[in-house]
């Protein structure tokens, strides 16, 4: 396809409102890794929590629903809905802890929690582990997306788009710091939501759909409901039972994370203070699950009415690499279909989103690479200046890392599953190294080691049995059982919910059983750390006596009640949305009004938090 003059001025002068601030904002970055890293610990809520949606919502985000919503419905998109239990869970009791810390990374946070050699090694290895290993495969995911779209919109190859997004992201992230990511993130996050509602808008007026209530009517009701189809069982364990009852506290998934952790927690350690912090988290719950999603959802249901199968896409788009042929490319394909002018604000868009989360990934990755490896066991003692220029050149490996990691890598739904599956088993860890003393680094050990065994395992497996291996007298059994499931290539693999319940259940076994039968932290440095964060609930009692300090400032009963009525409020907010669209009146108005009375309660809440 060609893009008009139009399209390519829409394109530059979008591009150049997103990035200009972060080359005022440049300077600051480069006075150390404080303000590198975390803005100095000066940002205010509306723009932290801004830079997280917009560090959300990026190029794979929208091919991920797509794929999502063309495979299993409307209703598959529980696997990630799910997580907004996660992440009210973080507003309420870990967003002020976050910051009370005072640590510069989450990584810092091991040796404040724990101690010995056990504490660094933790430090240590997760710098490397999440730094590089599983950083660059997020990266990779996102920058698949990328290389996706461009093949599809601009006839790009994989090579040229690879080369064109390293360019970019390194001369952007190298400079600009944190600060720039931020108040770039904060223009980026308009640009995409205007270019989505525009693209949902145009899908719509497509022949082929008729309006939205040519879509409603063609579109089968099974696959526009909001909840699967309970004769399905698989299909029910698999988006809605797994999702709300394991998967939310269980996996630890980036921008999820059961008690805060990654960019999240980086974001949370550069706000103003805990109560913005947790202002922040809040308003970046309720965009990510209340605002953006039926924008993509409403393009990826009239896509199955242009593109019904992947021979129709492919037939449309003839010069398409088949490598790179799903069902997730089905929302790049409908985007070339619109008018010049939104085309080019669409691609502009994209950019600023790919960019805007790579940016925050690779800050994020130097982050602890720089301060959490490097600085704390390579070289210390250096100038501020020499760190920021580690930092940037660090930032540069770590691009060229991703775009070797890219041909290996499928669709947006398969990354998604690989990246729930090496994460699983370590979200429960997660919560309770807050709320109970005895936790310690050898939890955190065993809880990654078991988690990465058992997903090489799967993944080993699973290359047997797509390579046609059969497990004998088990094979058809297990098949029958859903442990297993056919794959279109003639082979079998294990299913997606076979695997992350093994995992997290052997992963917590593991880890609940090596904290019982080792030591805990050094006494001094439980006491420290309580000190200084006062973590509420009975499981410190023992180190409050020892601490000798007065009850904890937070209220567990009031951080309950904020997460529930929370989930409540976002919930009733994305569900009234789904059923004004589709024409059901009374359940909008009930949703509506449950939303209305929940959010009403959260704002009392918060005033009475933000003031005390």
């Amino acid at each position: 396809m060609q893009l008009t003059t139009l399209d390519w001025i829409v394109i530059a002068a979008s591009l150049l409102l997103a990035f200009t601030p972060a080359l005022f904002l440049a300077r600051r970055a480069a006075r150390g890794t404080v303000d590198f890293f975390a803005s100095g610990r000066a940002a205010p809520w509306w723009l932290v929590g801004t830079s997280m949606v917009a560090t959300t919502f990026s190029t794979d985000t929208p091919n991920l629903v797509t794929d999502i919503v063309r495979r299993d419905g409307v209703a598959g998109n529980w696997v990630w809905w799910a997580f907004l239990l996660t992440g009210m869970l973080t507003v309420f009791f870990y967003a002020r802890l976050w910051r009370r810390s005072g640590v510069l990374t989450d990584l810092e946070f091991y040796e404040q929690r724990y101690s010995g050699p056990s504490a660094k090694f933790v430090r240590g290895f997760r710098a490397v582990y999440l730094g590089l290993f599983f950083n660059c495969c997020i990266m990779a995911t996102v920058t698949l997306a990328a290389v996706k779209i461009a093949n599809i919109m601009l006839g790009w190859e994989r090579d040229q788009t690879l080369l064109f997004c390293a360019v970019v992201c390194i001369m952007f992230s190298a400079v600009s710091g944190l600060w720039g990511v931020m108040a770039t993130d904060l223009i980026q996050f308009c640009i995409a939501m205007f270019g989505v509602l525009a693209a949902a808008f145009f899908a719509l007026q497509h022949p082929a759909v008729g309006g939205l209530s040519g879509l409603l009517a063609q579109i089968e009701p099974a696959r526009l409901s909001l909840l699967p189809d309970f004769g399905n069982p698989q299909l029910v364990l698999a988006v809605l039972v797994i999702p709300l009852t394991v998967q939310w506290w269980s996996v630890w998934y980036p921008g999820s994370e059961p008690g805060g952790g990654s960019y999240v927690a980086q974001r949370m350690l550069a706000a103003k203070d805990e109560r913005h912090a947790l202002a922040a988290t809040l308003w970046f719950n309720i965009a990510h699950y209340a605002l953006r999603p039926w924008p993509w959802i409403i393009v990826a249901l009239c896509s199955l009415l242009v593109f019904p199968e992947l021979d129709d896409i492919q037939r449309a788009f003839p010069r398409l690499d088949a490598r790179l042929l799903g069902h997730d490319i089905a929302y790049p394909a409908m985007l070339t279909l619109l008018p010049a002018g939104v085309l080019g604000l669409l691609i502009a868009s994209l950019l600023s989103a790919y960019i805007s989360t790579m940016s925050t990934h690779l800050n994020w990755g130097a982050s602890y690479l720089v301060h959490d490896l490097y600085r704390r066991f390579a070289v210390r003692d250096r100038s501020e200046r020499h760190y920021v220029w580690v930092s940037r050149g660090v930032t540069a490996g770590l691009m060229i890392a991703v775009c070797g990691l890219v041909p290996w890598l499928d669709t947006a739904k398969d990354a998604f599953d690989l990246l729930l599956t090496l994460g699983a088993g370590t979200g429960l860890l997660y919560l309770l190294r807050w709320f109970w003393w005895r936790i310690n680094a050898w939890s955190e050990i065993a809880a990654m080691v078991s988690s990465f065994a058992i997903a090489a395992g799967v993944f080993t497996l699973n290359r047997a049995l797509l390579a046609g291996h059969d497990l004998g007298a088990w094979h058809q059994q297990l098949l029958a059982a859903g442990v297993l499931q056919a794959d279109p290539s003639g082979g079998a693999m294990v299913a997606s919910t076979a695997s992350l319940l093994v995992t997290v259940f052997a992963t917590t076994g593991v880890w609940v059983a090596v904290t019982l039968l080792t030591r805990p932290a050094a006494e001094a440095t439980l006491v420290a750390f309580y000190r200084r964060v006062r973590p509420a609930g009975p499981g410190w009692r023992k180190i409050r006596l020892l601490a000798g300090v007065g009850p904890a400032p937070d209220s567990v009963p009031q951080a309950l009640l904020g997460w529930v009525l929370g989930c409540l409020f976002v919930y009733a907010a994305l569900f009234g949305t789904g059923s004004f669209l589709y024409g059901h009146l009374l359940t909008g108005t009930i949703c509506a009004a449950v939303c209305v009375l929940s959010g009403w309660q959260v704002a009392r809440i918060v005033n009475g938090i933000w003031r005390a």
